[in-house]
């Protein structure tokens, strides 16, 4: 990850709590520790990675992931494809973000 990446965290009193990768355009992960959900960290990530790529994001996530479907949906991303092409074998979702898409 980190050699093709840009690699950002979010710490709390000096401990690690989050962190996104981004590979030009692709979000490729963006982790919150469950006990800082809705602390608004996810968001200060992806408001960095949209520094990074203004114009346009992209990610994977996998289809049961309600959570994060809603959390990306709920900051302009829209799903534009649906597939199982991953390691996991687990059905996905393709999300996008453009410039200018409602937040």
């Amino acid at each position: 990850m980190l050699p093709s990446t840009v690699l950002w965290v979010a710490e709390v009193d000096g401990r690690v709590v989050g962190f996104f990768s981004l590979a030009g355009e692709k979000l490729e992960h963006l982790y919150v520790h469950p006990r800082w959900h809705a602390q608004e960290i996810g968001t200060a990530l992806l408001l960095q990675a949209r520094a990074l790529s203004p114009l346009r994001l992209e990610l994977y996530t996998f289809a049961r992931n309600e959570g994060a479907r809603r959390f990306y949906e709920r900051h302009g991303f829209r799903a534009i494809a649906f597939g199982q092409d991953n390691m996991e074998n687990e059905p996905d979702v393709l999300y996008e973000w453009k410039a200018g898409s409602a937040d």
